[in-house]
């Protein structure tokens, strides 16, 4: 059974990924990308969708809905990037240009554009970044010695398998493309990721399905 959306706008939100500022000793982008699209790294169990894991516009669900376009002619709407890759429909949406601008940083647009993958992104909002400090933010975005550690958190936050909401509570746990695992609690309107709180969820894209976050996601150090 599918979620319906409570606000009335149709908004979402796509992207991929977010970044955060404390040390990962984890693997980074040659470990994301070396795991073949759509398949959980090697080692880690398959999360199990309902279904394809694909929704559309009407599953899309939260209060951060609200906060996004509601013309379909506007590319940062929920219709708007149902037919882009995720990492360009979530640079088209104003509740992502701080995670638009890591991914950017990280080199990973085109890992998360790739029209054969099939992904699931807990993509953190705008504000969960201001509780990183922002001297820190700024060096993680332009200091290439970092370069590997932004890779780490970001991948941190894409499950190589695609899910809706209901796939996501009857996971439990969900391997990630970082090479950790995500702990998911709660359901529907309810649903927490590692703690985090679902702004607007189940948006589509045309090779993932995307959960708005109120924080950062950090693997284990």
């Amino acid at each position: 059974m599918r979620i319906r959306r409570q606000a009335a706008a149709l908004t979402g939100s796509a992207a991929v990924l977010a970044l955060a500022l404390s040390a990962c000793g984890q693997p980074a982008q040659d470990s994301a990308e070396s795991a073949a699209p759509g398949q959980p790294p090697a080692g880690q169990p398959a999360a199990q969708p309902a279904a394809n894991g694909v929704t559309t516009a009407e599953d899309v669900f939260g209060p951060g809905c609200s906060q996004v376009p509601t013309d379909p002619n506007d590319p940062g709407s929920v219709q708007g990037m149902v037919d882009d890759p995720v990492g360009t429909a979530a640079s088209n949406n104003p509740l992502l240009t701080k995670l638009t601008a890591a991914v950017q940083a990280a080199g990973l647009l085109d890992t998360l554009n790739k029209p054969d993958a099939q992904y699931t992104v807990f993509a953190p909002a705008d504000p969960a970044f201001e509780a990183i400090p922002q001297d820190q933010l700024e060096a993680m975005l332009t200091d290439p010695a970092q370069k590997q550690q932004l890779t780490d958190v970001l991948t941190y936050h894409v499950v190589p398998q695609r899910m809706d909401a209901e796939g996501l509570a009857g996971a439990g746990t969900l391997p990630t493309a970082q090479g950790g695992q995500l702990k998911v609690e709660g359901s529907g309107e309810n649903l927490k990721v590692n703690g985090a709180s679902v702004l607007c969820g189940n948006v589509p894209t045309a090779n993932a399905t995307v959960f708005v976050v109120d924080k950062v996601l950090m693997p284990q150090m």
